[in-house]
């Protein structure tokens, strides 16, 4: 077993696993839920479990600031955000995209935790992952500037540090399968920036787990073989933990037939996922993680690709407040008003 960095422990653990008996009854499979979107701070989420790492980290450096990078409505953000206004230090975001154009979604919360929000909007033919890293430098200066020690936490969590809140997560969830007869499932998970995947992968192994892992890549930038993609982390975090065993591409199984090509982006059958698990089950999903995962569920147990009775458990990472972002808040308005009266 790994040795474990520190961490500052403020979740309130395990997360439960609950089965969905309406929606295994229409795809004709077992399907669980295992509910990372209740954990506490920021509405919750899956980065949580990645920042009681980073957030030990920081304070052990003497940080008084964190700067973290992503989209514009980035979910990572909004949990770096809390996590900095819990422990008393300042945040800035800094994001890379089209320009919002309003004060909504993760945004919205961002600023209500008091975190700065520095939007970079890129021109044509510009390189995204320079200017991200130039503006992040530029947030990191402005606190020193200021006397403020800074923190910089990667995209997503995403590093070898960041994998311990999911290789936590991995372990957890083992001990709730076996003790609910669910040895034999198989884990679907959204993959993004892959940190969240490569801790339940390397958790999983650890403890010699029979629970099965796919990952669901959300976004292009995975193509064309996801799998290619993971065997360079895993080595950076083999060498960061010492471990004394390997993986090869075949060992990680990871899906990118379902991101509709590009990184959330309004999906006319995503949202009609997002309607048939509140519809059948009262859970909401967000329309560019959750909502393309569980699409994607559905698409897979209607080809073949989840067997007829397979027994399956889809981690519900968190990110509903993105609903609330122009970019899928006006393509919902305009399928959901018709069902709404209003009397006078």
């Amino acid at each position: 077993m790994l040795k474990k960095p520190a961490k500052v422990s403020f979740l309130h653990l395990p997360t439960p696993v609950e089965y969905l008996p309406r929606v295994s009854e229409e795809l004709g499979i077992d399907l669980y839920i295992k509910r990372e979107d209740l954990t506490p701070y920021g509405t919750g989420g899956n980065k949580l479990r990645k920042l009681e790492y980073f957030l030990a980290d920081a304070q052990a450096q003497g940080a008084t600031a964190l700067v973290t990078v992503g989209g514009p409505q980035t979910n990572h953000g909004r949990l770096t955000a809390a996590v900095a206004a819990k422990y008393g230090m300042k945040c800035t975001i800094v994001t890379v995209g089209a320009d919002p154009g309003e004060v909504s979604g993760n945004i919205l919360l961002d600023r209500i935790m008091g975190a700065e929000v520095v939007v970079v909007v890129p021109k044509e033919g510009d390189d995204e992952d320079a200017l991200e890293a130039k503006y992040a430098e530029i947030a990191m200066e402005k606190y020193r500037a200021a006397g403020e020690k800074p923190y910089f936490v990667p995209m997503g969590g995403s590093n070898e540090l960041g994998i311990m809140g999911y290789y936590e997560c991995a372990q957890e969830l083992d001990a709730q399968a076996r003790e609910m007869g669910l040895e034999d499932a198989r884990i679907i998970v959204t993959t993004g920036s892959l940190g969240t995947y490569m801790g339940l992968f390397v958790g999983l192994k650890e403890c010699a787990s029979r629970l099965k892992l796919t990952g669901v890549c959300i976004s292009p930038s995975s193509d064309p073989v996801p799998s290619k993609r993971m065997i360079g982390y895993f080595k950076r975090v083999k060498e960061y933990f010492g471990l004394d065993w390997d993986a090869t591409e075949a060992d990680f199984d990871l899906t990118n037939k379902y991101h509709y090509g590009a990184y959330n982006n309004a999906v006319a059958d995503v949202r009609e996922s997002v309607y048939d698990m509140g519809r059948r089950e009262g859970i909401i999903l967000d329309a560019c993680y959750t909502g393309k995962t569980f699409n994607a569920i559905r698409k897979m147990a209607a080809n073949g690709e989840i067997k007829p009775g397979e027994k399956i458990i889809f981690i519900h990472t968190g990110g509903v407040p993105g609903i609330w972002g122009n970019i899928h808040r006006i393509p919902f308005e305009e399928e959901l008003k018709g069902g709404v009266t209003v009397i006078k």
